[in-house]
Parts: C-alpha cells; sequence; structure tokens
C-alpha cells in the first residue's frame, strides 16, 4: 500500500475504534478530508482509494481545483467548504459545493439566498458555525442566538440546515469544547430534529470529538501529511 493508503486506513481504523468506545456505528461518522494547498492529482488518488468527502476553505484554490479534478477524472468528488466565505464569493462556491461548514452570519445567509433563488432546484446543506468564546468579534454564531438565527435559516427553502460546525479552542481544553457544541447541537433539535450532525474534530481530535457525537469530521495533516 502507499502511503497515502496507509494513513487513510489508519484515520478510518482510529474512526472505528473510537466509534466503538461510545457504542456508536462507524457510518454515524463521515470523514471530510481537507485537501486545501495540496494539487487535484491527491483529490484523484483519494478518489480512487474509495474516498469521495473533501474539504476545501478558501474559494480561489477550491474553484479551480474542483475543474482540474473533473478534467482527470470520471469519479465525482463531493466538495465541502469549510472555511469562512467572503459574501462576494458564494456565486463561485455554489458551482462545486454541496456543502457549507461555516454559516456564520446573517449577512452571509442573505448572500446565500439571494444566489440559490437564481438556481432552480439546487440546494446547500449548512452547518451553523459557533462562536465558543466571548469574544463578539470571532466569526460564528454565539449559543445563547442559535436559535434565532436558526429559524432564518429553516425559513429558507434551499438551504438544508445539517446541524452545528465549531473549532475547539487552543487555550481551553477540548472536552470542554466539544462538550458546549453537544448542548448547542441538543439545543438545535429541539428546535428541528433533522438538525442532529456536527461538524467538530480535525487531525488532532477528532477521536475525541467523536466521543462528544461529532458526526462530520474535517482531517487534513494526519491523511495528506504537511502541506
Amino acid at each position: 500500500m502507499s502511503d497515502l493508503a496507509n494513513a487513510l486506513a489508519e484515520v478510518n481504523s482510529r474512526i472505528e475504534k473510537a466509534c466503538n468506545k461510545v457504542h456508536r456505528p462507524t457510518s454515524d461518522v463521515q470523514l471530510i478530508v481537507v485537501s486545501k494547498m495540496h494539487p487535484a492529482s491527491l483529490v484523484v488518488d483519494l478518489l480512487n482509494l474509495g474516498q469521495h468527502h473533501f474539504g476545501e476553505n478558501k474559494d480561489q484554490e477550491a474553484s479551480s481545483k474542483a475543474l482540474e479534478v473533473k478534467a482527470l477524472t470520471k469519479l465525482e468528488p463531493i466538495w465541502h467548504f469549510v472555511g469562512q466565505l467572503q459574501s462576494n464569493k458564494v456565486k463561485s462556491v455554489l458551482n462545486y459545493a454541496s456543502y457549507l461548514h461555516s454559516l456564520d452570519r446573517p449577512s452571509l445567509l442573505t448572500e446565500l439566498n439571494k444566489q440559490l433563488a437564481k438556481r432552480d432546484n439546487q440546494r446547500l446543506k449548512v452547518f451553523i458555525e459557533l462562536n465558543l468564546t466571548d469574544d463578539d468579534q470571532r466569526g460564528g454564531v454565539a449559543i445563547a442566538e442559535l436559535n434565532f438565527f436558526a429559524e432564518q435559516v429553516l425559513a429558507s427553502e434551499q438551504l438544508e440546515l445539517m446541524g452545528v460546525m465549531a473549532v475547539a479552542g487552543l487555550d481551553v481544553p477540548a472536552e470542554q469544547e466539544f462538550e458546549k457544541v453537544a448542548k448547542a447541537s441538543e439545543q438545535l433539535q429541539k428546535l428541528d430534529k433533522k438538525a442532529r450532525f456536527i461538524s467538530a474534530g480535525m487531525s488532532g481530535d477528532y477521536e475525541l470529538a467523536i466521543e462528544y457525537g461529532a458526526t462530520h469530521i474535517r482531517v487534513g495533516t494526519a491523511i495528506t501529511g504537511k502541506r
């Protein structure tokens, strides 16, 4: 097996063990390989290994990479936009992304609705990004404002609210952060039972995130190596 195949297999094995530890089926967890700063050829190699979900965080890179991958293979990746999205990039991102993990403000929601209205029958799956801090300058929606914002998202006919997304802070215990996310998810599900998914966990903490209910984990360097 190649180094890439070994790395992918190792992460999938660790996902299975983390799920077993908390008595969750492995099918509960979707692995998203973050392919930012790697060439389209790496995405093609991973597609050939059976990996279909990929994450990107900058439209300038992702839009061209999506086109290049399409030219290189008949296999179709499922693209997740996982970075902060500028409103002026929404039109471009809608050309390739099936998921947005970083819906973090009303102005972005407005632009998504505006652009989707021009595209008959296109839907976008979205996660509301949480701000786990007390800093209003940080990106994301405060947990106290989650339901109010979620109601606006649910009113959007072409958006499908998946759940919540968060990144654990560097200066606080990850367990504390993931517990906040789990409670926020429970809060959201009281508003909409279908919005039960949690996007949390990266290369350094995805196993712990799974223990706290993560359903979508965003893993880069543990599979792709350093950029």
